[in-house]
């Protein structure tokens, strides 16, 4: 904290800056559902952005990074709500005071904010969205906003389709909004009902590996796989009377899975209806303190996501594979978008070293560089801490 108070003086030539902190988050399962209308069970770390910032008497937001400490200070007007290639990460923070503008929150003054991130960028960690959370906490406290952590959970995910241009689900925001020590939520994306779930492993810990092959979520396929899932559901509309792909179970999608015209959106509207309800059964089970079936619900989680949704890749299955093989190890999957990032495995306890130097040995080997290891403890959502 000290050493960001003094960057934060050295910065902006003034201290006295307000601290806050937004997490990162994991998702244990329900991956690509969240746009599709179905569930998800996502925690917030304990690893994620600080921020340092403070009120200025103009209208001009400067902005500082230390993970992109070559681009410097960034800087743009409260009159220039308009996305700039030139302002490279600002734009996210940018996108969130625009997203307060247009829902009525008048910004009318300036601001010198400070970041720094503890995840890794292009990790699928979601460092943007807890960037973006973070800029909506200094903005309801700096401004004393009457505005609840569910609207600033909105207005990121907002700034995220409409200014950024990349089409995410909510997903990654509420769970760095909504996030609570020790539990995973529960999220229906299609209705925002949620419920917390306590996550009690006993003797075995969450252990995430990032492949460190950068994937740009905005290049990559997710919205093809989107747009796949949507012509899908309108094939499906022409005899169901649904209006999202997480309302079916199993049964009924094998039923009418004939009306999709296509053996590709078939195989990726399967795995929105599959994964959904995996995931509703891992909490279960969870619930009922059956951690195995919750590590082969992850495992099943995988496979759909490697073969039926095609967003895995060699570096993500090759992790995989070589957490399926080690002793200890309960569960393992992909998480986020996919096309790199990160794998999430459950690991008992006193295999933990092991899991890391094997898996990390052999994924060197494999790929040529090396893939990096954190065991993960689930933490509170985003807050202003001093």
């Amino acid at each position: 904290m000290n050493n960001l108070l003094n960057k934060f003086e050295k910065v902006f030539n003034k201290g006295n800056g307000s601290i806050y902190f937004a997490p990162g988050r994991v998702n244990l399962i329900g991956e690509h559902t969240d746009y599709n209308g179905g569930n998800v069970f996502p925690c917030a770390l304990t690893f994620g952005t600080y921020a340092i910032a403070s009120k200025r008497n103009d209208r001009k937001v400067r902005l500082y990074s230390e993970n992109f400490e070559k681009l410097g200070v960034l800087e743009f007007s409260l009159d220039d709500l308009v996305y700039n290639k030139k302002i490279d990460w600002a734009n996210y923070p940018k996108g969130v005071i625009w997203a307060f503008e247009n829902n009525g929150y008048k910004i009318n003054q300036g601001l010198d904010i400070l970041y720094r991130g503890d995840i890794p960028n292009g990790a699928g960690l979601s460092s943007s969205a807890s960037i973006e959370v973070l800029t909506g906490v200094i903005l309801k406290d700096l401004f004393n906003l009457d505005v609840s952590m569910i609207d600033i959970v909105k207005f990121s995910k907002l700034a995220e389709n409409k200014f950024i241009g990349v089409n995410c689900g909510i997903m990654d925001q509420f769970a760095i909004g909504m996030g609570k020590e020790n539990c995973a939520i529960l999220l229906d994306t299609n209705t925002l009902k949620y419920d917390y779930a306590p996550v009690k492993l006993d003797n075995a810990s969450i252990v995430i590996a990032n492949t460190n092959k950068r994937r740009g979520l905005a290049d990559s396929k997710y919205n093809e796989r989107r747009a796949e899932c949507e012509k899908a559901l309108e094939e499906l509309k022409s005899k169901l009377q649904i209006n999202s792909l997480g309302e079916l179970t199993e049964e009924e999608f094998e039923k009418n899975s004939s009306l999709i015209d296509s053996d590709i959106r078939r195989k990726r509207a399967k795995h929105a209806v599959y994964e959904n309800r995996r995931t509703l059964k891992a909490v279960e089970a969870l619930k009922n303190n059956d951690i195995k079936t919750f590590g082969r619900l992850m495992n099943d989680s995988h496979i759909s996501l490697r073969d039926d949704y095609e967003v895995t890749g060699l570096e993500l299955d090759t992790l995989v594979d070589l957490a399926w093989n080690q002793k200890g190890v309960i569960g393992s999957r992909m998480t986020g978008a996919g096309f790199g990032g990160c794998t999430v495995s459950i690991v008992e306890n006193d295999s933990i070293d092991d899991f890391i130097k094997n898996v990390g040995d052999k994924y060197k080997e494999k790929i040529g560089y090396e893939a990096t290891f954190y065991v993960a403890k689930i933490g509170d959502g985003a807050r202003k801490i001093k």
